[in-house]
């Protein structure tokens, strides 16, 4: 069944919530199975140990950017009216709202991906910092901090209209996307060998970067076919968190790529949990924990918001087509991680979960 097929059978609205379901459970099982999160990865860097966490996060933007990179260079998808960048960048959005995200990070534990495949392994400390998360997010898209979040973000835009490309910006060849790519997965390995990382945590890594990569080439795909506007987008959890939960609220809400996202990466991380015998339960370790929790996931509410997108939808997403403020806010991101790292002392904060 081609695409054209399968849009005239089910509709757009639900091939485009099948597409982001079958993206959601590819990076839901390869996140869970390589524990991959941006947070363990700053906490590893911040202390000094170039180890595990680090190389698994290195492999998952690199794949991100090698599979989309050619794939952009061969018009297999074009990303230019992705909603990243049609739309203007903040920079100061990148700047506050990283910062802030990174932090919270830190203090929850884990970053909003990293929180969505926990809570659907069991661990109710992530299921109560998601909902704060995706709530607070619902508020600062529509709600009482909306007014707030647009004055941070108006403060400084991207000129002409558009995000930056920074590969346009800075005139490089066509390729240079692909080589730095290239680069920082054979950086990644190198590391993954030193550290004796197996070959499967490697390959789940990958996946997760694949997973980005499928997002775009599925709402690209979408996009030609479709007779109502479809946003090219793909991975990322801050808006899609808030839409899914006020789909579940209100009625006319419709089905679109995020409401399938979310569910998917709950799915996929279940059935990799089951399998690998990973279920249990887990709560908080006592108030401290709870209070960092919640504060962290209501920062990273807020801040990913401000930031056009979580450590997946800026940091990975947005990396893999260079989107200029995407670069700025995922660079904030790890300077508020370390940060917050370096004020808590470290203490009870390992460097995964």
């Amino acid at each position: 069944m081609d695409l054209i097929t399968l849009v005239d059978r089910i509709g757009e609205a639900p091939t485009a919530a099948l597409f982001g379901l079958i993206t959601g459970i590819t990076f839901g099982v390869a996140a869970q199975r390589s524990r991959f999160c941006l947070r363990a990865a700053t906490v590893e860097f911040a202390r000094g140990m170039m180890q595990d966490k680090l190389a698994v996060w290195l492999l998952t933007f690199s794949t991100a950017v090698v599979w989309v990179q050619p794939a952009q260079m061969f018009g297999l998808i074009d990303t230019a009216e992705a909603r990243m960048m049609a739309v203007p960048g903040s920079w100061s959005g990148a700047i506050i709202g990283g910062l802030m995200f990174g932090a919270g990070m830190v203090l929850a534990r884990g970053c909003s991906g990293r929180l969505l495949v926990l809570a659907a392994t069991g661990n109710l400390r992530s299921v109560v910092s998601g909902l704060i998360f995706a709530v607070v997010a619902q508020i600062s898209l529509t709600g009482w901090l909306a007014p707030i979040r647009d004055q941070m973000a108006a403060m400084w835009i991207t000129s002409g209209g558009r995000n930056m490309d920074l590969l346009t910006a800075l005139h490089l060849p066509e390729g240079s996307g692909l080589v730095f790519g290239l680069a920082t997965a054979l950086l990644a390995l190198e590391l993954s060998r030193r550290n004796q990382i197996g070959w499967q945590r490697l390959v789940f890594a990958s996946g997760v970067g694949f997973a980005v990569a499928m997002g775009w080439a599925f709402t690209y795909a979408l996009s030609l076919v479709a007779f109502d506007p479809v946003q090219i987008e793909s991975a990322t959890f801050t808006g899609p968190s808030a839409n899914t939960l006020m789909f579940f609220l209100d009625r006319s809400s419709v089905l679109e790529f995020d409401i399938g996202l979310v569910p998917g990466v709950v799915i996929g991380s279940f059935l990799a949990a089951f399998f690998a015998g990973e279920l249990k339960f887990q709560g908080f370790e006592g108030p401290t924990p709870m209070r960092n929790a919640m504060i962290g996931a209501a920062l990273m509410g807020f801040g990913g918001m401000l930031a056009g997108g979580c450590a997946i939808g800026a940091g990975v997403t947005g990396g893999s087509i260079f989107a200029g403020t995407a670069w700025l806010a995922l660079f904030c991101m790890w300077i508020g991680g370390m940060s917050m790292d370096l004020v808590m002392g470290g203490r009870g904060q390992p460097a995964a979960i």
